[in-house]
């Protein structure tokens, strides 16, 4: 409990780091607890850390758009235990990368429309690349210097 505690907290911190208007580092901490904690642990701390972002943003998309994305990072971070456990490293963040990029905004066009997913998909695809791959990078250090429960 205190590591989700503490996991959320770094979500907080990550949505102050913006790397292009709302797309920050808040889903790190989420995709890191995936695979350090497990799945579902994953799951909690990066929808709680979307929320956090949207907050500092001033939920730009509005309060149901925000928890609908909330839900899907929950499915993203947990599909990518999964991948993890399947294809290591790379099929993670590459499967984190496309779901949360792509297949995130793909899924917001019935109700933001083509331009939405126009001017959004690179920045979310970006932000995806770097939140999942610095996940996985900080969860091996972790691993060879003993860390990690494997």
């Amino acid at each position: 409990m205190t590591m989700v505690a503490v996991l959320i907290a770094l979500g907080a911190v990550g949505a102050t780091v913006k790397i292009f208007n709302t797309v920050a580092l808040d889903s790190l901490p989420g995709y890191f607890a995936a695979l350090y904690l497990g799945g579902w642990y994953g799951a909690i701390v990066i929808s709680v850390g979307h929320m956090l972002t949207a907050i500092t943003s001033g939920f730009p998309l509005g309060l149901l758009n925000h928890l609908y994305i909330a839900a899907q990072m929950a499915v993203y971070a947990y599909l990518y235990r999964v991948a993890y456990k399947k294809a290591k490293a790379y099929g993670a963040v590459i499967m984190g990368t496309i779901l949360n990029g792509p297949v995130a905004s793909v899924l917001m066009v019935p109700v933001m429309g083509w331009g939405f997913f126009a001017t959004w998909v690179l920045p979310i695809t970006l932000g995806s690349l770097i939140n999942t791959f610095l996940a996985v990078l900080v969860y091996e250090v972790m691993q060879k210097k003993g860390l990690t429960r494997a």
